[in-house]
């Protein structure tokens, strides 16, 4: 299981700290939030980023015209199932430019909402809190989604997203990535807390 750690900031400042927080981490995790689709603001702004492997969860509304202006910076976009209205159209244009398709489900969202399309994309990501804030109260629940989802496609990674520290890793099992966010940017060592975390 690979653990990454995710960043949130609503401005240049807060972000360039967090990237040399995490300097020596290979790979980071953006969490953007416009104030539409969450009551939070997180890289809603045009930034800069270092020279890494970036995946990035757009919890926001029309994720379409952030990939056209961003995508060429990421590897992977992963959008909200239900802010996509045609997910094949959706699915079939990002395969038509070479890029792997994520699709995320809320706590409280259904693998039904998704289940059509297991076969043709190529990650999910489970929230285990309610989206759009740093240190929101950790959900168990939507973890049982895993074993849902691999049944269908045991091919389709898995991305945990929420409320991780190195207590509440360990409710985890299926997943292949896990995405820290609060544990390790309030951490004063990041790279002694992802030992913790068992990364």
């Amino acid at each position: 299981m690979k653990i990454i750690p995710s960043i949130m900031a609503q401005n240049q400042q807060e972000l360039g700290r967090l990237l040399k927080k995490y300097h020596s981490f290979k790979e980071l995790h953006l969490d953007v939030v416009d104030g539409k689709f969450a009551a939070n603001h997180s890289l809603d702004f045009k930034f800069k980023l270092s020279k890494k492997k970036y995946s990035a969860h757009l919890m926001i509304k029309n994720p379409e015209n952030w990939i056209k202006k961003y995508g060429h910076l990421i590897g992977l976009c992963i959008v909200q199932a239900s802010e996509i209205k045609d997910k094949k159209k959706y699915i079939f244009w990002m395969k038509e430019q070479r890029k792997k398709v994520g699709l995320a489900l809320k706590p409280n969202e259904p693998v039904g909402l998704i289940k059509p399309y297991l076969q043709e994309i190529d990650y999910v990501l489970i929230l285990t809190v309610e989206p759009g804030f740093y240190g929101s109260k950790y959900l168990k629940k939507p973890l049982a989604k895993i074993k849902e989802i691999k049944k269908v496609n045991p091919q389709v990674k898995i991305i945990v997203d929420g409320g991780m520290n190195p207590s509440t890793i360990k409710d985890v099992q299926g997943a292949d990535i896990v995405v820290v966010g609060s544990y390790l940017a309030k951490a004063g060592d990041a790279r002694k807390a992802m030992r913790e975390m068992g990364g």
